[in-house]
């Protein structure tokens, strides 16, 4: 080679995504021979801070691991800690807990569709840039997230990092008439999501698929979100909770502060909306399905930028159901249920909007939380992020690299990471040889 030259781009603080973390793209010859995710957010050490303290307080401090999906790390540590202590948690408390979910559903998806990922198609800088041309886009995105967030403030306590559950139940079951003043928001975000799914599905999307084994949470007759008995993927897997381990590792790798989560076999896969889609599309609500029909999005889609259509049809789904719910909820002649620690281990699963989240505890016979282990969805999906860059710029190398950058950003948002979870994003450093 007679000549060399590096090349850095550097975008200091990327909106859109959370956390903090740096891209790196080694080009030689016309041909992509490094791509790495840096990740170099500190680590927070969360499940050191769990160690030592009693297996009912995991719910509350989990929930602080994330300001956006603080209902899915509850609700994996609630159902690994009545797991190993042999409680099931069923009937209208049980229904309560979805609500408060798919209100973090709804909150979490309307951010994410219309104020992180909109605006790349659209070809904005940022939510704000794209009100003024889109102001409409931009209300009903707010009306949508306060929709979830009232969700969240009923039947959590709070919205963000929700006070009401608890190992065996919830704390306090809320009346049916305070349920009932959630209804009319709820019905005009219905609305607003039937129309997202129209409004997305126009997008212009680059035409790239990934062949790759998509994994989520089963459950029959429901959409995974809360639970799930069985875990499922698209090239045959089928595992009951506590057999995770047995078939995904993490491991460390130098450039990253997060692990990196693949299948034991070395495999790849990834987790979230298309798994969810792919796996369960009979499940979604028959409005949501006719929704997806009428746009002719159909099982499995394997765009990875198409995920955000996909993503406004579970904002369908989680209004539809979170109706549902309200409309057959009665109050429960008791909250919760007095759960006695035991020793053992314990495993969680549940469906956070950004995919599958896994929690395992060890916890001895007076419930002392002894070991503590999670695996947020980012960290699976880490080596499904860098090889669709990685064959995103080999598609892409005649752009300048400021485009190259905006590009590469674009597909990281396509998973809607929460790099905070896993350990801000990005820095990107593009070396052309």
């Amino acid at each position: 080679m007679s000549e060399s030259r590096t090349k850095t781009i550097r975008t200091d603080t990327l909106a859109r995504v959370e956390g903090e973390g740096a891209m790196h793209v080694r080009i030689e010859s016309g041909r992509v021979t490094e791509v790495e995710l840096r990740i170099y957010e500190p680590p927070r050490f969360f499940e050191a801070f769990l160690r030592g303290r009693d297996f009912s307080e995991a719910v509350d401090i989990t929930s602080r691991i994330c300001g956006i999906c603080p209902v899915a790390y509850q609700m994996s540590a609630v159902t690994a800690m009545e797991s190993l202590c042999g409680v099931t948690v069923d009937g209208q408390v049980r229904e309560l807990r979805r609500l408060l979910y798919c209100g973090e559903w709804i909150e979490s998806h309307a951010l994410h569709v219309f104020m992180l990922h909109a605006p790349d198609f659209l070809g904005f800088d940022s939510a704000v840039a794209m009100a003024r041309d889109h102001p409409l886009v931009v209300a009903n995105a707010l009306a949508l997230k306060k929709a979830g967030n009232e969700v969240m403030r009923v039947v959590g306590g709070r919205e963000i990092h929700p006070v009401n559950l608890r190992v065996g139940g919830v704390h306090r079951a809320p009346s049916k008439r305070a349920l009932a003043t959630l209804i009319d928001g709820l019905e005009r975000a219905r609305e607003i999501a039937l129309d997202a799914v129209t409004l997305t599905a126009g997008l212009e999307f680059p035409d790239y698929e990934q062949d790759i084994e998509l994994v989520a949470l089963a459950e029959t007759g429901r959409y995974p979100i809360d639970a799930g008995p069985r875990i499922v993927s698209t090239a045959g897997l089928e595992i009951t909770p506590p057999e995770y381990p047995d078939h995904f590792v993490e491991s460390h790798v130098p450039w990253s502060h997060a692990l990196h989560s693949l299948r034991r076999d070395g495999g790849s896969y990834l987790v979230g909306p298309l798994a969810r889609f792919a796996t369960s599309y009979e499940q979604l609500t028959p409005l949501a399905r006719e929704a997806a029909a009428a746009v002719g999005l159909h099982p499995p889609e394997r765009n990875p930028f198409r995920s955000i259509v996909v993503r406004a049809v579970e904002l369908v789904h989680a209004v539809d159901e979170a109706l549902a719910l309200i409309a057959a909820y009665e109050e429960p002649d008791a909250p919760s249920v007095t759960v006695e620690p035991r020793a053992g281990v314990g495993h969680g699963v549940s469906e956070a909007p950004r995919g599958l989240l896994y929690h395992r505890y060890k916890v001895d016979a007076d419930g002392t939380i002894l070991e503590a282990t999670i695996i947020p969805p980012t960290s699976q999906n880490q080596t499904a992020i860098e090889a669709d860059l990685r064959a995103v710029v080999e598609r892409s190398l005649d752009l300048p690299d400021a485009e190259l950058s905006r590009r590469c950003e674009q597909t990281i948002r396509n998973y809607d990471p929460c790099i905070s979870c896993a350990t801000h994003f990005l820095t990107l450093e593009v070396e052309r040889c």
